[in-house]
């Protein structure tokens, strides 16, 4: 019954693939943020997520190179007056039903260029990763407290890493 109730973000896919202006990212994750959480956000208190990704290029005798990066800023609330949940992201919005919708909403990038033309090489190994975490940082300072303290505020959230080589063009 324990594992029913964890929290948890656990990345299921990602690729990356061609755009117009150079390489685009799919990915989704699963989000469960447990029954302490779903409680909070649903008495008004905003959750804040981080979606992160990295391309690096591997060096022999050095650090590995930072080719691209990209992070979002999510911000997931629950409006009472229209009793809809609310997923923003900057000033972007898009409300929900339920909180189940607005999770795999949350847990869905589709087509985020992420990649400029002429950044890769063409048969070079890249190794990319992505994350999507709750970030405590942005919870009310009472509440970071118990984030540390409290397991029931905690939500794993697992990276996802893979090579990838891109083609001719």
């Amino acid at each position: 019954m324990g594992a029913a109730l964890a929290a948890g973000i656990e990345p299921n896919s990602a690729a990356l693939v061609p755009d117009e202006r150079g390489l685009a990212l799919t990915a989704s994750f699963d989000v469960q943020i447990g029954p302490r959480l779903e409680d909070a956000v649903s008495r008004g208190v905003p959750l804040d997520f981080r979606f992160e990704f990295v391309l690096t290029r591997k060096r022999r005798y050095w650090i590995d190179e930072h080719v691209a990066g990209r992070v979002l800023h999510y911000r997931l609330g629950y409006q009472a007056l229209t009793r809809q949940y609310r997923l923003s992201l900057g000033s972007l919005h898009q409300n929900f039903d339920t909180l189940d919708e607005a999770l795999r909403a949350l847990g869905r990038i589709a087509r985020l260029h992420v990649v400029d033309h002429g950044l890769l090489f063409p048969g070079e190994t890249y190794s990319a990763a992505v994350r999507l975490s709750l970030d405590h940082g942005q919870l009310p300072k009472p509440l970071q407290i118990d984030a540390l303290a409290d397991r029931d505020w905690r939500v794993e959230a697992k990276t996802l890493h893979w090579d990838f080589v891109p083609g001719e063009k």
